[in-house]
């Protein structure tokens, strides 16, 4: 049935409706009582009362098409359905009279979908002389930035016969508590001091207290709007376009807009006029197109752009000056526009410019992209100090490949076993001065092979995989899940991965070695092309290792770099 009757509602609620009857409801006790104050801002929120809630309404259209109002002044009459008016207005879940009036008091009832089937909420609306209120202050402050300040809680000057408890503060709907990252802002019984005061602080507060009227408890609630205010200015307008007199070229018969930007400092009643002016007059029968702007407004003021609108330039356009006037309640300042007759440019001469420069553009993209690895060497070489001095490591790269069993020989593992322990170290170490670690030749045996893998690691500054299926699927990948770790540990060990022969990933690899697989780059050894010292094999190689400054790599480099440039050329 409570169903049935929020279906019911659903389609009542743009008016009022008489015999709205609300199974469920109508034997329910109200839970929360409170009292508002006549001709004063007052908020009610669908919520169920909640001795730790941190705010008191939400204002998201979410909210708002999801809750339901009715009320009755008496219990004897009808509920009506609150529709969408100015006053109460309806605002997320929350309802806002601005202001509330006597005719207000009654039985407000407040439906949420699935959430609350039925809240039932009395409010009682009373003049200041029926509340006994002495010095009831207003509630609309006025503060003025950067100084100190005070917002008091007006419903506590009500209900002077009645000792009141420490009054609640909510800002915008949410708690106002005491923050150690807001040391300005105290709060002390009814009142909040801010000193000082910031642009932030700017909002609608409601103060709640209790008080008991014979055996009822009410919730008295008074709301002030802040207004954040700076000091009134004391200077005319500042033209922050055009300054002085700006000479713009115009082409004739084309449309111009002509801008005017002006800064105005702050006035709470803002007296501010911007217009455009022909030769400095205002001609009543030839009036400009003319539209105005202005910025969001701020503690120091605002900007205002007024724009000036010519359909076409004419000639007699050219011969006049154009005058903003701008005034505020200190002065006038004016600021002048000069039209100058545009010359018309070779539109040849620009396309012809434009392609040149497009040409130029691609061919520096196309050499640089080919010449990518050179150039980093290159600069490497003279340009970057040496990565590897005071680094702690004494080796340049770990070097890991499947090691040979005397029962898996064939002639695919030896050719891997000579890369590794042959072919790699004669060019890195012999050609390009690198010291490479390779565990049977560097690492003394004696000690467990896992220790010294990773300590090998560790002092390395690379570690280079060579990769292969006997790789990935014998006891070899363990080195490589280490030399991971390590480099997740250690940000100066980074991986080169070598694909020396197609493989297969298994099944059984461990998360870690799977995804350094799929994300670490890649050099792809070819054995018929790649053993050749300058092949690109080599480069990418070098390109990944530390940056060693040795004049070796420099004149290696600079050597190769210029010989592909003049081929490129020529």
């Amino acid at each position: 049935m409570l169903t049935l009757s929020w279906i019911l509602a659903l389609f009542v609620s743009g008016a009022e409706v008489r015999e709205i009857n609300l199974p469920g409801c109508s034997h329910a006790e109200p839970q929360i009582w409170y009292r508002a104050i006549s001709d004063e801002e007052f908020v009610l929120q669908c919520a169920l009362p909640d001795r730790d809630a941190t705010h008191i309404y939400n204002n998201s259209l979410l909210k708002q098409h999801k809750v339901k109002w009715f009320w009755h002044q008496k219990d004897k009459e009808p509920l009506k359905a609150i529709k969408e008016s100015s006053n109460p207005a309806l605002q997320g879940n929350a309802l806002w009279f601005k202001p509330v009036r006597d005719s207000a008091s009654g039985v407000y009832i407040c439906m949420i979908w699935e959430k609350i089937p039925c809240l039932k909420i009395v409010l009682e609306v009373q003049t200041k002389k029926a509340a006994k209120c002495s010095g009831y202050d207003t509630n609309v402050l006025y503060l003025l930035a950067g100084s100190g300040n005070s917002i008091t809680c007006p419903g506590t000057k009500c209900y002077s016969h009645i000792q009141k408890p420490d009054v609640k503060w909510y800002k915008d709907g949410h708690q106002i508590k005491h923050r150690k990252s807001r040391q300005s802002r105290k709060l002390k019984r009814n009142e909040i001091y801010l000193n000082p005061t910031y642009g932030k602080d700017a909002g609608i507060y409601v103060c709640d207290y209790t008080l008991y009227d014979n055996t009822t408890k009410w919730t008295m609630r008074t709301a002030v709007t802040v207004e954040v205010i700076a000091k009134t200015t004391i200077h005319p307008p500042n033209f922050l376009y055009p300054n002085g007199v700006v000479i713009l070229e115009a082409e004739l018969g084309k449309p111009l807009e002509l801008e005017c930007r002006v800064q105005f400092g702050f006035e709470r009643v803002s007296s501010m006029r911007v217009t455009w002016k022909r030769n400095n007059k205002e001609n009543i029968n030839e009036k400009l197109n003319q539209e105005t702007s202005v910025c969001p407004k701020g503690l120091r003021g605002h900007t205002l752009l007024h724009v000036a609108k010519l359909k076409e330039v004419t000639e007699r356009d050219l011969r006049s000056n154009f005058t903003c006037f701008a005034e505020n309640s200190v002065g006038n300042a004016t600021a002048v526009i000069q039209l100058k007759r545009k010359q018309r440019v070779f539109l040849l001469y620009i396309l012809c410019s434009a392609i040149s420069t497009l040409f130029a553009f691609l061919l520096c993209a196309v050499f640089v992209y080919q010449h990518w690895i050179e150039i980093v060497l290159m600069y490497r070489s003279y340009l970057v100090h040496n990565e590897t001095t005071g680094d702690g490591k004494e080796f340049d790269a770990f070097v890991s490949y499947a090691k040979l069993d005397s029962s898996e020989s064939d002639s695919t593992l030896i050719s891997e076993e000579k890369f590794a322990l042959e072919l790699l170290p004669d060019m890195l170490e012999n050609k390009y001065g690198y010291k490479l670690c390779i565990l049977e030749r560097d690492v003394l045996p004696g000690g467990a092979y896992t220790d010294e893998v990773v300590t090998a690691i560790k002092q390395s500054r690379r570690a280079i995989i060579i990769l292969s299926p006997a790789y990935v699927s014998g006891p070899s990948i363990f080195e490589l899940q280490a030399a991971v770790n390590c480099a997740l540990e250690d940000k100066k060990i980074k991986l080169v991965l070598i694909k020396f022969q197609a493989f297969q990933e298994p099944e059984t690899l461990p998360p870690v070695v799977k995804k350094a697989l799929r994300i670490l780059p890649v050099i792809t050894w070819k054995s018929s092309i790649s053993a050749a010292p300058n092949k690109k094999f080599w480069k990418y190689m070098r390109y990944h290792m530390p940056v060693k400054t040795t004049k070796m790599l420099g004149n290696c480099s600079l050597k190769g770099f210029f010989q592909r440039l003049f081929s490129l050329l020529y």
